[in-house]
């Protein structure tokens, strides 16, 4: 009697034993499931992110977006571009050089002529920045603002260039980001996108549409091709604290 007690008991805890292994078995396989959903999840988002820096940015859909918040400035002595950094219900703040309103400051006057297709209204310089080439317009029309880059583009990104060339508004040139430059004691993103006077002050836009520097100057020369230099947003952000991040 008692021997068949102990192997009842015997065969209870045996069978005690296989459930909490059973048990054990079935937390490891679920935990190692979710590992490899996981896992999965992850390749799939690298996947996408791999095709994305790998595929050719939209710049149909770029420069469509992106005109709608660049301007022309107009000037006694002269015109350039712009690029509408901050906007609201009361009007906009437009991103420019110096060098393109220089001229309206040095005869006295703080008002340009700023316009976008077939409007034209009246702009107001309110900073001019000599020593870095950069000077904000206000206007009193709302209108679209692009967004700006927190980091630099590395060496050969794809961007896009968007200003008035010789006064032909809306004009695009693409190209990549070819260097980082110190010219003249300033610091200059270099890039191969051809510009013309009239470009000045116009957005130097990345693949997603934000502003990564301003465009300022190019090299010239016999032989000289797609040597065109631009401000770091970065450095454009800080001086004119007004800029719009993602």
């Amino acid at each position: 009697m008692i021997l068949a007690v102990t192997c009842l008991l015997i065969a209870g805890f045996g069978s005690a034993s296989s459930g909490l292994l059973l048990m054990r078995l079935s937390a490891q396989d679920s935990a190692l499931h979710a590992q490899a959903r996981d896992t999965n999840e992850l390749r799939v988002r690298i996947a996408a992110l791999n095709a994305k820096i790998t595929s050719d940015p939209d710049w149909v859909s770029i420069a469509s977006a992106t005109e709608l918040a660049v301007v022309t400035i107009e000037t006694a002595g002269g015109l350039g571009s712009g690029w509408v950094v901050r906007s609201d219900a009361f009007g906009g703040d437009v991103v420019t050089n110096f060098h393109v309103i220089a001229e309206a400051l040095e005869a006295g006057d703080a008002e340009v002529r700023v316009r976008q297709a077939d409007r034209s209204f009246p702009g107001t310089i309110t900073i001019a920045d000599r020593a870095n080439d950069l000077a904000l317009v206000r206007v009193a029309v709302p209108l679209q603002a692009l967004k700006t880059a927190t980091t630099r583009p590395q060496l050969g990104a794809p961007v896009m260039v968007v200003g008035s060339p010789l006064g032909l508004a809306g004009t695009v040139s693409v190209g990549v980001v070819s260097g980082h430059r110190s010219v003249g004691g300033s610091d200059y993103i270099q890039f191969s996108a051809p510009i013309s006077p009239g470009n000045s002050g116009g957005p130097v836009v990345d693949r997603d549409g934000r502003v990564v520097a301003v465009a300022s100057a190019k090299f010239e020369g016999d032989g000289v091709e797609g040597l065109s230099l631009a401000i770091p947003i970065q450095n454009v952000c800080t001086l004119l604290p007004v800029c719009i991040h993602p």
